[in-house]
């Protein structure tokens, strides 16, 4: 029994040093948990404490975090998150990928919160947990082998078919920059690159069975709350379309909006989304449905081809991304190809939103005549070649080829490599590709893109309150006063509030282990009152919702803190060309344009951010006991090392921002 002083938690975390072979079982640091809460948070604190800026992500000295949180594994719905942290291959600063399905609860109940891994394996090794037993295993036999097949032999080999993994498939293998990390084969940790850094480890996997119970603090109140919201969240009223459908459902609905990103960006809505609409998905080609741990919603399907080209396709999470990257964006409205391009991303180990970016910027640079014929690769990059976008997913895995190479480095670095005005056409924030959304129909979504914490991204602030016209959501959360602008979404009027709300309470949430659509953020049954007393009744830390507000800021000022020590500051916060000076030529967002000008300035305001620095002030650190981290930043940039180090970032322009003076 753990004498941790929280129910929860299992009290233990591993450190496993991959050169020498070592494995320490240590106590989980009690501050750690109070301060940081888990997940998102501890891996936060760990790669500020522990990963200089001057070390390249795919460097032993990277430190990979395998982290779940407080709730994870418990009667909450939706309880499955588990977060990975490190330094970004991707983008060279802060990086982090979360999912879903049932690794995360499998390592809590084996006895451990996290995992920390440093240094690089003469060989391909896999770690193995049952329970008290932990071991680095030869993997050479797994290596070359995609994650499905990965998965299969872990299992058959320890003769247990309810092991859990994490692996990465031949992408993380070949240091692709945005390859992934599959886990319990149906999810998968995407964004960031994360993949890479397994690879540049020689981890193959990490396997674990847990058979361990976890004691709750209050089991009755903590039963009783977790009953309550499982019930509101199967009435609530987006239950039914997001348990139908899963996030394959928003292409019916982001395409009128013109936030439908089409054409690498040129448009917001799709001639053909009807053919690639989760309706069509579901009508045509769904197995059954499948969810996460603890899931009432069961957002997840299984489809499958059973005519035509493509038949056999069996796949799974098959998301909105996923429709719009390898669908809408390249002009492709055959479903089964997008089907068969999910199946080779999920196996090899891509995240199909920047495979799928990487892809559409290279049939927009030969549209531009930027790249010539001749350095094609014999290939036909006309918009809407299905098979030339199968094909370019296998060269960028193997790397293979010029066109292989240089998508395999993301939109971002491919552009610093092509030249010629290539960057133009990269639309990447801070080297990370944007996801399906468009800030010209979206104004709060434009400027959570430039103000994530890992590059371009739409689950940190994840504002859907405005996405989805949500008024009575809005009306509880915020008040009545906020209404018509805030439930608008081309209104620019307190979506700098939406944000900075949405990235606080999400870095408490990735912090937890509960799942942000079901329950948190889309369906919203679980805000500030709802997770505080969930912690409390869960843990027994005497946790209100003002207290874990402070929590959330505490988290999400330590990740720009990291960005900051890499010189990352406002210049940095910026959208491509595209989103601020062209009009949406698309839908409701026609005439549109994303106004981080008005925007910005508010949301550093709200913040307690240097308006011209666009970096947490002393004061700011300080309220958030965070004080120390203001001196190594000032260090950082009077030194000259943070912008050096910013210099050096593949996608970066050389640093041209205020004086070190101004801080």
């Amino acid at each position: 029994m753990s004498d941790f002083p929280y129910a929860g938690y299992a009290g233990k975390y591993l450190r496993v040093n991959l050169t020498t072979g070592n494995i320490e079982t240590l106590a989980l640091p009690v501050e750690w948990a109070e301060n940081f809460l888990g997940g998102n948070g501890i891996g936060t604190k760990i790669l500020w404490d522990e990963v200089p800026a001057h070390v390249d992500a795919l460097d032993p000295a990277n430190k990979l975090i395998v982290a779940t949180g407080p709730l994870c594994g418990g009667l909450m719905p939706n309880t499955s998150r588990l977060e990975f942290v490190a330094k970004s291959p991707l983008t060279g600063i802060y990086g982090d990928a979360n999912a879903g399905g049932h690794f995360g609860p499998q390592l809590k109940f084996a006895g451990y919160d996290l995992i920390v891994f440093e240094g690089k394996a003469r060989a391909p090794v896999y770690l193995f947990i049952r329970d008290a037993r932990v071991e680095l295993r030869d993997a050479a036999h797994l290596w070359g082998k995609g994650g499905y097949e990965t998965e299969r032999l872990i299992q058959n080999e320890n003769h247990d078919p309810e092991i859990k993994t994490a692996v990465i498939g031949q992408a993380g293998e070949n240091q692709v920059r945005f390859a992934s990390i599959m886990v319990s084969w149906s999810r998968h940790a995407a964004r960031s690159g994360i993949g890479a850094v397994m690879g540049a480890k020689n981890l193959k996997a990490i396997a674990v069975r847990g058979t361990r119970d976890l004691r709750l603090a209050d089991p009755v109140a903590h039963r009783d709350l977790a009953f309550r919201l499982h019930n509101e969240i199967r009435t609530n009223e987006f239950f039914a379309g997001v348990h139908r459908f899963g996030t394959a459902g928003l292409v019916s609905l982001m395409h009128p909006m013109g936030r439908f990103p089409t054409k690498n960006f040129q448009y917001g809505s799709f001639d053909g989304f009807e053919k690639i609409s989760g309706e069509t998905l579901r009508a045509e080609h769904l197995v059954r449905d499948l969810g996460c741990f603890d899931c009432p919603v069961n957002c997840d399907k299984s489809y499958t081809v059973t005519s035509g080209e493509f038949a056999g396709v069996t796949t799974s999470s098959v998301e909105y991304e996923s429709l719009n990257s390898l669908g809408a964006a390249v002009l492709n409205r055959c479903l089964p190809a997008v089907l068969k391009a999910n199946e080779l991303c999920d196996d090899w180990g891509l995240d199909s939103i920047s495979a799928g970016r990487a892809i559409s910027f290279l049939f927009e640079l030969r549209e531009k005549g930027i790249l010539a014929r001749e350095e094609c690769d014999g290939l036909d990059l006309a918009w809407g070649n299905y098979r030339t976008l199968l094909e370019l997913l296998r060269r960028m895995t193997w790397r293979e080829g010029n066109l292989g190479n240089w998508l395999a480095e993301g939109a971002a670095r491919a552009a610093k490599l092509i030249g010629r005005g290539a960057e133009r056409y990269a639309m990447h924030v801070k080297g990370q590709s944007i996801p399906a959304q468009d800030g010209r129909a979206q104004q709060s979504m434009g400027l959570a893109h430039v103000t994530s914490s890992r590059g371009a991204d739409h689950l940190k602030a994840f504002p859907v309150i405005d996405e989805t016209g949500y008024a009575s959501e809005a009306v509880r959360r915020y008040g009545a006063e906020y209404l018509p602008e805030l439930v608008d979404p081309l209104a620019t009027r307190y979506k700098a509030m939406l944000v900075k709300d949405g990235e606080d309470f999400g870095a408490v949430v990735d912090s937890c282990g509960n799942c942000k659509s079901g329950g948190t953020f889309v369906m919203a049954e679980v805000y500030w009152e709802e997770q505080a007393t969930a912690i409390r009744t869960m843990t027994g830390m005497a946790l209100d919702a003002a207290q874990l507000r402070v929590i959330g800021e505490r988290i999400y000022n330590l990740q720009r803190c990291y960005n900051a020590l890499h010189g990352i500051a406002r210049a940095d916060d910026v959208l491509p060309w595209r989103f601020t000076q062209i009009p949406s030529p698309s839908g409701n967002a026609q005439g549109s344009v994303c106004r981080l000008d008005v925007m910005l300035p508010e949301y550093y305001a709200l913040r307690g951010w240097d308006a011209e620095l666009g970096l947490p002030t002393r004061e700011t650190l300080a309220r958030l006991d965070l004080a120390g981290t203001w001196d190594r930043i000032r260090t950082a940039r009077a030194s000259g090392a943070a912008q050096e180090t910013h210099a050096q970032l593949g996608w970066a322009e050389p640093y041209t921002g205020p004086a070190v003076d101004a801080l």
